[in-house]
């Protein structure tokens, strides 16, 4: 699929930002109106992020166009709204084959392009790693700009805050910009502000503002006074003053789809020393009605047809895991009023949209803050309430030492319902949640939980919402193998797996002699039994990681000559790792192959292809059970 490029014929003379900056600034906004049909039309077909982008075209038109990339470095933060960066960087061709198997990567990719400078996928990482770039650049002495773009959303994280605050003690060259598309203060952007933000950006008011300093520099009060009176005339104008107290030169809020206006402030801002903050107001899928009226419904698209005002409805069958936590949560939080679920910003991923309305009360979203998340439960649990913190795989990452510290050591009753465990397809390396069961099973008083279908998670939720002390239950993206759901709760022994197959003895399909069993955690438990018929193996639902059953382990082991573990969690340190520790540690000498994620990170591509490409699905399992044998 490719689009015709002489239907955007200002765009077509901009496939590189040399390209673009050769262009007369007058083109700039038919630029911007091509590129915004260009992705529209593109994402559409082929499906990917959209409503973020659609906000950010003209000011990726004007930063490209006043710096010079790639020698100066522009970084995003997180990505989904750099689409029509990758267009106006060499990539507008491959746009359709973006967050597919083989394509271009979901997001800002350092192997892609010299134009990415940071390869990303987390949030909040972009004003560090900016600083980090500036200092750089200091010590290079080339002359060359460091832009990090963040979003309001990404900037609630702690992380942002600290990079400001040390940005601010260094002093280093450097412009943040943040992309605001909140409406709370759209009404400031208008001609006045635009207007403010050229005298604040001018070159007249910055030498009068250093000069000022340095003048007052020896006589604290008169400077303090000085500095006072000026945050309160600002700050009647403007909200920058937390920006100016952490250091930087606050500019704005100006409209970030003027894209002239941006240019003439990029323009006075680049050259001014120290560290900038450039703060414009821009819409969420501006340009296209229906997702400027739903940004987070256009958030990430399928194909869907533009002149459509609406998205394609699911076919609904069988319920995502997702959903079966939401409704569960529903179910808990009407029979537990002390339950509260916290959420960093993931509402409806996690599939707690019913949840928020129906029980607000009980209902925490505490923005991109996932360590925050994380010892926010530590003191609702002390409080004596019951807090589940639902969260990706790939987040929990980020809130990993207030886990150990804050609960694990403590001991205390926290739930983590952790969504998008194992490969999650199109998102790529940044997202998959390959680690958790590693990363979680080395912590003391963890309870871990792998459900093997849709009702063992619901009632694994109400295991870990009963138990007392840290309980994590993990499940994939996408849905089930449509088991039934039991509306009824009930908690399961901790610890204990179960037989879902047996090996059969006089079985005349199978060709091996060998008595072969396959300990299986979590959600291929449906392939497994499927190579299990093939293999006349017994397969064992084993539920818990941690603590794995050991009875069970040993009696298994007793009766078999081969053990295969089978995970979706990388083999270091997984679930597998697990069996062989204990075995070891039981003197019992048995042969074991453990199955799961490979020891490199897992690029793009759909589950399905991914679970073939890696041989986990019942195809390869049955292959590489086979293989093992034969040795």
């Amino acid at each position: 699929m490719s689009l015709d490029i002489s239907k955007y014929p200002t765009l077509a003379l901009a496939s590189i930002p040399e390209e673009l900056r050769s262009l007369p600034k007058e083109s700039l906004p038919t630029l911007c109106d091509e590129l915004r049909r260009y992705l529209l039309n593109s994402v559409s077909q082929s499906s990917g992020h959209l409503a973020s982008g659609l906000g950010t075209i003209e000011l990726t038109v004007a930063l490209h166009y006043v710096y010079n990339t790639p020698f100066d470095q522009l970084i995003w933060d997180v990505g989904h709204q750099a689409y029509p960066h990758k267009i106006l960087t060499g990539r507008r061709e491959q746009l359709p084959t973006i967050r597919q198997k083989g394509g271009l990567h979901p997001f800002p990719w350092r192997e892609e392009s010299e134009y990415d400078v940071l390869s990303v996928g987390h949030s909040s990482t972009s004003i560090s790693a900016g600083l980090g770039l500036a200092i750089a650049a200091e010590k290079e002495q080339k002359n060359r700009k460091v832009v990090s773009v963040i979003g309001d959303g990404a900037i609630t994280a702690g992380m942002a805050f600290e990079a400001m605050n040390h940005a601010g003690a260094v002093h280093s060259d450097m412009l943040v910009v943040l992309n605001d598309n909140e409406m709370s203060i759209s009404e400031n952007v208008g001609a006045l502000n635009n207007h403010l933000a050229k005298i604040l950006s001018g070159s007249l008011y910055t030498s009068i503002r250093e000069g000022g300093k340095k003048v007052l520099a020896g006589a604290p009060p008169i400077k303090e006074l000085v500095r006072r009176a000026e945050e309160h005339i600002k700050g009647m104008v403007v909200p920058g003053t937390l920006f100016e107290e952490l250091g930087f030169n606050y500019i704005g809020p100006i409209d970030g789809h003027d894209v002239n206006e941006l240019v003439k402030t990029l323009k006075n801002m680049r050259n001014l020393k120290g560290p900038q903050f450039l703060h414009i107001m821009t819409k969420k899928g501006k340009g296209y009605a229906p997702a400027e009226n739903d940004p987070i419904g256009y958030h990430g698209v399928p194909k869907f047809d533009p002149a459509e005002n609406s998205l394609p409805k699911s076919s609904g069958g069988k319920p995502s895991y997702s959903k079966i936590f939401g409704n569960w949560l529903c179910d808990m939080a009407a029979i537990d009023p002390k339950l509260v679920a916290i959420t960093p910003a993931m509402r409806e991923g996690s599939g707690m949209v019913e949840f928020s309305k129906k029980f607000p009360e009980q209902y925490i979203d505490v923005a991109i803050a996932e360590q925050h998340a994380v010892t926010l439960a530590t003191g609702l649990a002390i409080g004596g309430n019951h807090p589940i913190v639902a969260i990706y795989s790939t987040f929990l990452q980020r809130g990993y030492d207030q886990l150990i510290h804050d609960i694990a050591i403590m001991d205390l009753p926290v739930m983590f319902a952790i969504d998008r465990a194992g490969l999650v397809g199109a998102d790529g390396q940044t997202h998959q949640g390959a680690f958790d069961l590693s990363f979680m099973r080395c912590i003391p008083n963890m309870v871990i939980m792998a459900p093997s279908d849709e009702n063992e998670c619901r009632q694994m939720l109400y295991t870990g919402h009963q138990h007392q002390g840290p309980s994590a239950v993990r499940y994939p993206r996408g849905t089930g193998s449509g088991a039934e759901v039991i509306e009824e709760m009930t908690a399961i022994e901790i610890g204990k797996g179960v037989i879902r197959r047996q090996y059969q003895q006089q079985n005349e399909k199978a060709d091996n002699k060998e008595k072969v069993a396959i300990l299986n955690f979590g959600t291929f438990l449906s392939e497994a039994l499927i190579a299990a018929e093939s293999l006349n193996a017994t397969v064992v639902d084993m539920r818990f990681v941690k603590p794995i059953d050991e009875d069970l382990t040993k009696k298994i082991a007793a009766e078999h000559d081969i053990i295969v573990t089978l995970e979706e969690n990388t083999i270091k340190g997984g679930a597998g790792s697990a069996v062989n520790e204990f075995l070891m540690a039981e003197k019992i000498a048995k042969p074991v192959l453990n199955l799961g994620l490979p020891d490199r990170f897992i690029s793009q591509g759909t589950q399905q292809e991914l679970w073939h490409d890696l041989k986990l699905d019942a195809e390869g399992i049955e292959e590489q059970i086979r293989a093992y044998i034969e040795k």
